[in-house]
């Protein structure tokens, strides 16, 4: 490694350890020499001078939080003496000016996309099951296990088998510890697909649709048309209770507001209404059955990247978030953006800290308000719950150096890159114009990329330094690693490597780009991301409660 630490910018008076550093061991930086007061480990923060009570300490040139007592120079930043603190924002009439990235590299290129009657590109093809109501979740279980096993949609057989290697040791007397996953022979999938164009068949289970208030079911009811019209769904099954809050007919009408001209296929089948549950169920096999035989004669086309939406999360965040991986998926936002393309940022409570520099980057003075009046309503909220923002950190930010929310927010906004905002979008809105727009999510992992796709993303890229799971039913969602431990650690969740960065082996522009060329083969099919081989179809409406 080149170097052991990193000064973000000129501003700072707290510094980032780029590896395990020791107590007395000296750092020129600047022409001056920091002699550390304790052992530093590598993500974390510590102090080029000493502080006092109430003194400011910046990061990533912002105010990011105050001393809470006398701290010495070269001590390590922690919770106990630093809180969060952020500057008030304001709007200003503001002229910003964006220098774009060279895009020569990607002039011309194209994805195979699935082109909808629309005019809408989607990057997979997918059918989807949607309940109205949480009663009818066991029902499309049952579905769900029927089609996806039968037609080669069911995750891989390594686990049945390994539970039938256990039942038999168990009922030969032997002992199951032996039991070795290793050594089991076993097909890598379930069987193969039978519908070759179609990428699966996917389930939005949900809690909702009844019960809590009215507005909840409203909320839920434009999050489910908003999948629904996604380009990447070719066709949809609907299944009804009938007495739910959220009614089919307002569930269809959502859909007709949001795209009048949304023509594809779609089936309800409304169970207080059927004869049996037999019925219902045999019903919806039968007519989806039907309905996936012809979503198959769709096929991938080559479309501009100007067709592509990129939503931008990141996720089990450590110290080398805002420096490696995020950095590097804002490169690639903003490569995307010259092309033409859309980028969307969400999670605004990890937009605290961040909202002036936001602010001033945004062309539209309503969008801009529109902005500062949902996250002030949004803080507000949190507050009158007894909560905040500056609650916002896990644990697990925390054990890693994100010490408090502007640390981490000044570090998650880093993803949307550094081109101007074009418009300010609340939960479930659709994106509409090309460039960066701002999506009003809790920063909840899947909250946010259920409401991300919501808005349009036709792809995720995730970025996480501690390792998350997170999927997406209907829109791929890319792993980012921001250091080469996890990538070794977690490879099976894994797709992409920014640890170089950190090693100094690659620039952030060079991984921004190997990044954007990955997304192009994800969007044609070529590449399928770990979450989406692994199923992992995470799904939770926002009830606009306190979240964060």
């Amino acid at each position: 490694m080149g170097r052991n630490v990193l000064k973000i910018h000129p501003k700072d008076n707290v510094i980032v350890a780029l590896q395990d550093l020791k107590k007395g061991q000296s750092i020129i930086l600047d022409g001056e020499t920091i002699y550390l007061h304790e052992d530093i480990p590598a993500k974390h923060k510590f102090f080029t001078h000493a502080m006092e009570f109430g003194d400011e300490i910046f990061m990533y040139g912002v105010l990011v939080g105050k001393a809470q007592f006398s701290i010495p120079q070269g001590a390590i930043m922690n919770v106990d003496n630093t809180k969060h603190a952020v500057d008030p924002y304001t709007f200003k009439p503001f002229n910003y000016e964006w220098e774009s990235p060279d895009i020569q590299k990607f002039a011309g290129r194209t994805f195979n996309g699935y082109v909808r009657s629309d005019g809408q590109v989607g990057t997979a093809n997918y059918w989807l099951f949607i309940p109205t109501v949480f009663c009818e979740n066991r029902n499309l279980e049952v579905i769900r296990e029927s089609l996806n096993n039968e037609l080669g949609y069911g995750i891989t057989d390594k686990y049945k088998a390994f539970t039938h290697e256990l039942l038999s040791a168990y009922t030969a007397g032997e002992d199951v510890s032996s039991v070795s996953l290793q050594d089991l022979d076993f097909p890598a999938t379930t069987k193969s697909r039978v519908f070759k164009n179609v990428d699966g068949i996917k389930f939005l289970l949900h809690q909702g649709g009844c019960g809590g208030i009215r507005q909840d079911a409203t909320v839920l009811g434009k999050l489910l048309a908003a999948y629904a019209d996604h380009p990447n769904v070719a066709g949809i099954t609907v299944l009804s209770l009938g007495c739910q809050n959220l009614q089919t007919a307002e569930l269809l009408e959502n859909i007709k507001l949001r795209n009048p001209q949304f023509q594809k296929p779609l089936y309800v089948f409304e169970q207080q209404q059927s004869i049996s549950e037999e019925v219902l169920i045999k019903e919806a096999i039968q007519k989806t059955f039907a309905g996936l035989i012809e979503i198959n004669k769709e096929e991938r086309t080559p479309v501009g990247l100007d067709k592509m939406v990129l939503g931008v999360k990141c996720g089990g965040s450590d110290g080398f978030s805002g420096i490696s991986a995020n950095p590097a998926v804002g490169y690639a936002s903003d490569l995307l953006v010259a092309l033409g393309g859309k980028v969307l940022l969400a999670e605004f409570p990890e937009l605290c800290g961040a909202e002036q520099n936001l602010i001033e980057r945004t062309i539209d003075p309503k969008a801009a308000h529109k902005f500062m009046d949902l996250m002030s309503a949004y803080s507000q909220s949190a507050e009158l719950a007894g909560s905040g923002f500056h609650m916002n950190p896990s644990p697990g930010n925390i054990r890693d150096g994100l010490i408090t929310d502007a640390i981490k927010s000044m570090g998650a906004a880093k993803k949307g890159g550094t081109s101007p905002i074009v418009d300010v979008l609340d939960y479930t809105e659709k994106a509409t114009k090309p460039g960066l727009n701002l999506v009003c999510t809790p920063g909840n992992d899947v909250e946010a990329t259920t409401g991300k796709t919501a808005s349009g993303a036709t792809l995720i890229l995730f970025t996480t330094g501690l390792g998350t799971p997170t999927g997406n039913p209907i829109c791929p969602v890319i792993k980012v690693s921001t250091n080469n431990a996890l990538t070794e650690r977690m490879g099976d969740i894994i797709d992409i490597n920014t640890g170089p960065i950190i090693e100094g082996e690659k620039t952030i522009q060079e991984m921004g780009e190997e990044i954007l060329a990955y997304c192009i083969k994800a969007a044609s099919g070529e590449i399928i991301p770990k979450a989406v081989q692994l199923n992992q179809d995470d799904f939770i409406p926002w009830k606009r409660g306190v979240s964060l």
